[in-house]
């Protein structure tokens, strides 16, 4: 979104990021009316049939902060779909330790 972009009266520019895989981004500007909620965004992005992420159990947020779905979206509000985690981070970063001592000696 631009700095000078201007949305209508009664009018919400939303904008609804999800990442399937790293280094891939699908983002979906909206206008939505206002008093629409973070499900609102969700369907009317359509993300969701495209990664056929509908049914199943979602986290999602707004501006790196869980939300749940009935969240009311004000004006330039950004809503994120989070993928799962595939590894733990603590057990990522042992990893990287273990490499990173095999390295050194």
């Amino acid at each position: 979104m631009a700095p000078g972009d201007v949305t209508a009266p009664g009018t919400l520019r939303i904008e609804v990021a999800y990442c399937p895989r790293p280094g891939v981004n699908d983002v979906t500007l909206l206008d939505l009316p206002a008093g629409a909620t973070l499900a609102d965004a969700l369907n009317a992005s359509g993300v969701l049939e495209r990664h056929a992420l509908q049914g199943q159990p979602l986290r999602t947020g707004i501006w790196c902060k869980a939300k749940p779905p009935e969240t009311p979206l004000r004006d330039r509000d950004r809503v994120e779909v989070y993928r799962p985690l595939t590894v733990d981070p603590k057990e990522a970063r042992r990893q990287r330790y273990k490499r990173h001592k095999a390295g050194a000696a």
